[in-house]
């Protein structure tokens, strides 16, 4: 989505309704960097820079993790696939980043048993040196067979022996392979079973990413308006960029941001200008004065099912195989869904990125490939969701063989002393498992065209409500004995665990300092709940909550009550009269059916 699709509020203008995140940014409008883009690598690089001291600001168009980073196929992996495509050091460092992630955010990132049903023993091994030469399919495609998964999982294995967190991978033969997943075609040979990791809430580990930064910047005893380093606000976008400079600093650059639930635009200064707005990188170039053709991207979609026989043949694990046209596809638990992915065909950047009817079949298609006995229907699907990975400009080669590393493109002057205007940094590719690494790296970019050193480390940082999380579910259980309280049993008490982790604790102050009262049409929220997360999360629409604060639509849970429900109760600490609720629930109505398939029927309260 973009600003297309955030109306201006009628109610947002009136004075004194401006929200602090733009206030703090137009308050003082410089820093010494900006950040354009708040997916995951964009808030890593904006954590990972206000660690350092450095003055820094963060601007995204729409809501945090809206884009690619919010349509992933949620899982946090070294990318064994990638080996064929010879980048062995992307593998290398997705696999420690993925052990890293395990430790360093356990409150959302949880280990994942995979199994690759195998339907040969040798078939590829001819044409696969030929795709690791050419990245191009020879001929009619062929499975890989055992021995190459083998040599492969051998590999993987190999990077994970430092600091490792996860099993070695296991080889079962058809006996022992359909007596653990009973439902898998009969006539596989072989399932390969091995571990990666998985994160069920991709959305809020950027909250907590960009929190963190926040956090970093505060001055101590100062206000954030008055003292933080560390500013960030969604819904504001970059409209253009002059040359001019500053005129306290004589350096870096203007540019035009845009309050896109307000319609008001101010200007702003920064020396350096780090691009992480992913698949739309060229746009936002050109919307700055310097033109890129950096970009190739390619739209990924997936469907959730609420189907409780496919989800009980997963056995907990996710099936992770070959397609009959050589794509690589998922099938994936998560909670009481069932995840399904994922297309990979090039797309119009132009275009909203929307899960198509031809997709659907194609998903169907796959699951009768390994489950023939397990019909889907349409009517399962509770929700759908597409993004375009930030890929680079790959022409003839194939989607599938395009890499998925990424690479840093510098423009503009020479250093933030020659007043030539503001260094542009282009973030060209990227996927979410290295996110860390990838954020290190372009700090440590910036911070030379600074003149600064790095002062700490992120290697072995906590992220947000992952410090001091429960180490097993021993530990879970025991937690959540102590938070319990007369009106907020077991159940919404480990609700509030998984949404934050340890930071639950400061929502869980928040919500008992005055009287709460639970919501008529879940039971997973409550009215101070609801207000927390627009005091502290820059909630900037009622979909936000409904996609990214929670999991509600994800999981197939937004009725027409809920829509009018939250609404009325965000209406408050958000300032929205009667219009501006009424157009938020045609707004979320709008969101869902375009881009989630999703209907919801509401009279407008």
């Amino acid at each position: 989505m973009g600003p297309k699709d955030s109306p201006v509020h009628p109610s947002a203008s009136k004075p004194g309704s401006e929200r602090a995140s733009v206030h703090n940014l137009r308050r003082r409008p410089h820093a010494k960097v900006l950040v354009v883009g708040g997916g995951i690598n964009g808030v890593g690089t904006f954590r990972d820079l206000a660690l350092q001291g450095v003055d820094v600001a963060l601007v995204e168009r729409g809501d945090y993790c809206q884009g690619a980073s919010g349509a992933s196929s949620h899982m946090i992996h070294g990318g064994i696939r990638y080996l064929e495509n010879g980048e062995f050091r992307l593998v290398r460092e997705s696999v420690v980043e993925r052990n890293r992630l395990l430790r360093i955010a356990p409150h959302y990132v949880k280990p994942l048993q995979t199994t690759i049903p195998i339907l040969s023993t040798f078939s590829g091994i001819l044409a696969a040196p030929l795709r690791f030469l050419t990245h191009k399919q020879q001929g009619k495609p062929k499975e890989r067979g055992a021995f190459l998964i083998k040599v492969g999982l051998s590999l993987y294995d190999s990077f994970s022996r430092d600091g490792g967190s996860v099993p070695r991978h296991q080889f079962r033969g058809r006996k022992r392979a359909l007596a653990e997943l009973p439902a898998l075609r009969p006539d596989l040979k072989y399932a390969a079973t091995y571990f990666d990791a998985s994160v069920h809430n991709p959305e809020r580990l950027t909250l907590d990413v960009l929190q963190d930064g926040e956090k970093a910047g505060q001055v101590p005893g100062a206000s954030m308006t008055q003292g933080s380093t560390a500013r960030a606000s969604n819904y504001l976008s970059l409209k253009s960029m002059t040359s001019e400079p500053n005129r306290g600093t004589g350096t870096g650059g203007t540019v035009r941001l845009r309050d896109e639930l307000t319609g008001e635009e101010f200007d702003f200064t920064a020396d350096v200008i780090v691009n992480t707005t992913g698949a739309w990188v060229d746009l936002t170039n050109e919307a700055m004065g310097t033109a890129s053709a950096f970009m190739g991207g390619t739209k990924g979609s997936h469907i959730v099912l609420d189907h409780p026989v496919l989800l009980d043949a997963c056995r907990g694990r996710e099936i992770f195989f070959e397609h009959t046209d050589g794509r690589i596809v998922l099938i994936y638990p998560m909670g009481d869904r069932v995840l399904v992915g994922t297309t990979d065909v090039d797309a119009d950047m132009r275009q909203d990125a929307v899960c198509t009817d031809e997709e659907i079949e194609y998903f169907f298609e796959l699951i009768g490939h390994v489950f023939p006995d397990i019909p889907v229907s349409h009517e399962q699907i509770v929700y759908t969701f597409s993004g375009v990975r930030p890929l680079p400009r790959h022409d003839a080669t194939q989607p599938g063989f395009v890499s998925r590393d990424y690479r840093i493109e510098r423009r503009g002057a020479a250093g933030p002393e020659s007043g030539a205007g503001a260094v542009v940094l282009s973030l060209v590719g990227g996927k979410w498992t290295t996110f860390r690494a990838l954020a290190e790296h372009l700090t440590n970019d910036v911070l030379a065209e600074l003149g600064m050193q790095r002062k700490v480390s992120t290697v072995q940082l906590a992220i947000g409500g992952g410090a001091g999380f429960p180490a097993d579910d021993a530990g879970v259980q025991t937690w959540i004995k102590q938070h319990m309280v007369p009106g907020r049993d077991a159940d919404r008490t480990a609700g509030l665990l998984t949404r934050y982790g340890t930071r639950a604790e400061e929502v869980i102050a928040y919500l008992d300092a005055e009287p709460d009262h639970a919501l008529r049409s879940t039971r997973e929220l409550s009215v101070r709940e609801l207000e927390f997360m627009a005091a502290h999360e820059q909630v900037g629409h009622l979909v936000d909550v409904l996609i990214r604060r929670t999991s509600l639509a994800f999981r197939g849970l937004v009725t027409g009550e809920l829509l009018n429900e939250v609404a009325e109760v965000l209406s408050v600490p958000l300032k929205w009269d009667a219009t501006a609720r009424a157009a938020e629930i045609r707004h979320a109505q709008d969101v869902l059916q375009r881009f989630h398939r999703v209907e919801i029927n509401s009279l407008v309260a």
